[in-house]
């Protein structure tokens, strides 16, 4: 701003141009209120006619994991009629659903068998966790070694067995022999 208080790009201040809109008396706005009250009243809305009844959430527990999830009545029939008649969570049905492409589309098998899974990790998982852990590697080098030994073929032409590791040749000789030298 200039020195004397003139606006420098032009000659209009700022109380000129703007107004500021009058203020409502409170008396006026609960008037106001009240009218608008009146005609909403005198007028027989039919909003139960129009409006859809709201459904009921409720808390519905799987039947596998034990989760508790909200969901309303016909979300809990639509998907006790998908899953032979039993409930469960959206997580367990995606594991479902995997275990379905596994076993060829057979939705009764999946389910049952991620049912078992998850009964025996709700006994056993979630009171020993490392003792679940252990099982879990247990298991996951047993399907490994019998996945390696279907893949390999029992004998080759010359009548000597295939393996899957060679060894060149052992390393505790050596380390004996440092031993011994020492």
């Amino acid at each position: 701003m200039a020195p004397n208080r003139e606006n420098p790009i032009g000659s209009c201040s700022k109380s000129e141009n703007v107004r500021n809109p009058p203020r409502l008396s409170m008396e006026s706005l609960q008037r106001t209120i009240s009218d608008i009250s009146f005609e909403l009243s005198k007028e027989d809305i039919g909003i139960d006619a129009h409006l859809p009844p709201i459904s009921e959430v409720e808390d519905a527990k799987c039947e596998c994991c034990g989760m508790l999830e909200e969901c309303t009545r016909a979300y809990i029939n639509g998907v006790r009629d998908k899953f032979s008649g039993k409930l469960i969570c959206g997580l367990c049905a995606e594991a479902v659903s995997e275990e379905m492409e596994k076993n060829g589309g057979k939705r009764e098998e999946a389910l049952n068998e991620h049912i078992s899974v998850c009964v025996r990790f709700n006994r056993f998982g979630r009171t020993h966790p490392v003792l679940y852990q252990a099982e879990a590697f247990k298991e996951i080098l047993k399907k490994s070694s019998r996945t390696r030994a279907k893949s390999m073929s029992p004998k080759e032409k010359g009548g000597q067995k295939k393996s899957g590791i060679a060894r060149s040749s052992s390393c505790i000789s050596a380390t004996t022999r440092d031993i011994v030298d020492h």
